[in-house]
């Protein structure tokens, strides 16, 4: 039963027919179409927290639905430039810089919108040498948890085993591509 119910959430957090929050996320998915996407409500936020953490329900209280994107960059041939581009883009839309870090060999840069006439925004690119991940959130989440949360959505069996999948896809075709090579031969 359990099996069913995450596959259940798994399906329903996969969905790519649901809209970004932000034009700039939106853009990002539509260009590079092999980058990995899930949505979040607050409802499967919840479900995530299989420890009953207080903490974890503090943390996402605010946050009303979530896109986590996350771009091999060497699959979709990310550059460097791309990233400025994509801070622009972000700031074109009316996001502020509020907070730059790092964590674990990523950088974190956190970015909110609060417009009148417009919901509430946050974009949390985390970047490092090979991966760029985004999440696009409509509410807030407190500065100081930023990383916590990827980290947990990192660390999540389901999630974090589905981000393996994504990654180990870049390795699988690099072997095979390495092994065609050797058949040419």
């Amino acid at each position: 039963m359990k099996k069913f119910i995450i596959g259940v959430i798994t399906f329903l957090c996969s969905s790519t027919l649901l809209m970004a929050q932000s034009a700039t996320t939106q853009a990002l998915a539509d260009k590079f179409t092999d980058a990995f996407s899930l949505y979040f409500y607050k409802n499967t936020l919840r479900m995530l927290n299989q420890n009953d953490s207080p903490e974890f329900d503090e943390m996402i209280k605010n946050i009303e639905k979530m896109r986590f994107l996350m771009l091999d960059k060497d699959a979709v041939k990310f550059e460097k430039n791309e990233y400025k581009k994509l801070v622009g883009n972000y700031q074109n839309e009316a996001f502020e810089n509020m907070m730059t870090g790092r964590f674990n060999g990523r950088n974190f840069d956190v970015y909110m919108k609060d417009k009148k006439g417009s919901p509430l925004g946050t974009v949390i690119l985390v970047n490092d040498s090979s991966s760029l991940y985004v999440l696009d959130i409509i509410g807030t989440i407190d500065m100081s948890k930023a990383s916590q949360l990827f980290q947990t959505l990192n660390q999540s069996t389901d999630i974090g085993q589905q981000i393996k999948q994504f990654t180990s896809r870049k390795e699988s075709k690099s072997n095979n591509k390495g092994s065609k090579a050797e058949e040419k031969k």
